[in-house]
């Protein structure tokens, strides 16, 4: 019989999920003549069975366009704002899964979407995933789709600003995004000749920054570029969470974000940034700026590295489809394109390693981690 494969796009959007969409549908419909139905705005718009077909016609042209045509939301099943109220709406959801004669529903996201699909997979539906965000820290997976643009439009990012502080003498600071991960500031500040960069995995000392820094202005380097990911933090910081006051400084930041309008939230991640050029420049006597590229990391055309990737693994996911290979998360290999149980991706975060080739070479080329 005629498979009924669903789509959805979760979490935050990023470049190459209209690619992936499309390698699902095309390898779905032409290589193996099954249905292709998308799912609208996330597990919401299942909860709510918003659907649409994706035939050849929608799915022609969408391969450079980033977003996504299915639209996306961070809702989650079991706690979803329904009439003002947070409510487990997963019954609905497995209800509109078997009203629309799903064999498989394949989710496209992050670590949130990873953790969702697994609930929905305890209830019984058949699922697969596929591994999307620019932050990079989805495990047991090389890479995932996004990642490669946002590392770009980062890099470019740190080129134009070194005309910029070369020509006025002072410290920009560029924050990234990444969350608790640090691949993108690392690579970033690798491909882009940072001077300091500063990482989730490797707490710094300010004192040791500034000194980094006076040492570039006694050889007559009177500028710095300082690559921060949003997530990173002091050694002072690191400490305090260490001890006792995670979970109460994860629930009050959840709860001021909660709270605060998403204009605001950009901010919200700036002010670690803010409060690091103001503590550098007391510490050295130097003018410096600060530059948030929030947002525009994730949006825009995506690379070419990003596209051929949700190709592949998009047409990949078609084929675990056909061999009813269920329960995983397809994840980039090399070359190879493997399925792993989806039970040993959730809940856990790629982080960089110490010992990352990333961070060898900048320290041989004398770049300061802060430590």
């Amino acid at each position: 019989m005629r498979k009924h494969v669903g789509v959805l796009t979760a979490g935050g959007d990023s470049p190459g999920l209209n690619a992936v969409i499309r390698g699902i549908g095309k390898a779905a419909q032409d290589r193996y003549g099954m249905e292709v139905i998308g799912i609208r705005d996330g597990f919401r718009g299942l909860m709510e069975n918003r659907t649409m077909e994706l035939d050849g016609q929608t799915l022609s042209g969408i391969l450079t366009l980033g977003g996504t045509i299915l639209g996306t939301s961070r809702d989650k099943p079991h706690r979803m704002q329904v009439g003002g109220k947070l409510m487990d709406m997963t019954d609905a959801i497995v209800e509109n899964y078997h009203r629309n004669h799903l064999d498989v529903l394949v989710c496209i996201g992050g670590g949130g979407t990873q953790k969702n699909a697994y609930r929905l997979l305890q209830k019984g539906l058949n699922i697969i995933t596929l591994p999307k965000t620019i932050d990079n820290d989805v495990v047991m997976t090389d890479v995932s789709f996004g990642f490669n643009t946002a590392l770009g439009i980062a890099t470019e990012a740190i080129d134009r600003l070194h005309s910029t502080a070369h020509s006025h003498h002072r410290m920009i600071l560029v924050e990234t995004m990444g969350h608790k991960a640090g691949w993108l500031a690392l690579g970033a500040g690798v491909a882009g000749g940072a001077d300091v960069i500063l990482i989730p995995e490797i707490p710094y000392d300010v004192e040791k920054i500034a000194k980094a820094i006076l040492d570039r202005s006694h050889h007559g380097k009177h500028f710095s570029i300082i690559a921060v990911a949003e997530g990173a933090t002091s050694l002072a910081e690191a400490a305090a969470l260490a001890k006792n006051d995670k979970n109460k400084a994860a629930k009050k930041m959840s709860a001021l974000r909660s709270k605060t309008k998403p204009v605001w939230r950009e901010l919200l991640h700036g002010a670690h940034a803010l409060k690091l050029a103001k503590d550098l420049e007391e510490l050295t006597r130097l003018e410096s700026r600060v530059t948030i590229l929030g947002y525009q990391q994730r949006g825009g055309t995506p690379s070419a590295d990003d596209r051929i990737l949700a190709t592949r693994l998009g047409s990949a996911c078609a084929t675990l489809i056909q061999e009813k290979a269920y329960g995983v998360m397809l994840a980039a290999r090399g070359d190879k394109a493997v399925p792993v149980a989806l039970k040993d991706v959730v809940g856990k975060i790629k982080t960089v390693p110490l010992n990352h080739s990333w961070i060898e070479c900048a320290r041989r080329v004398g770049t300061s981690f802060g430590d």
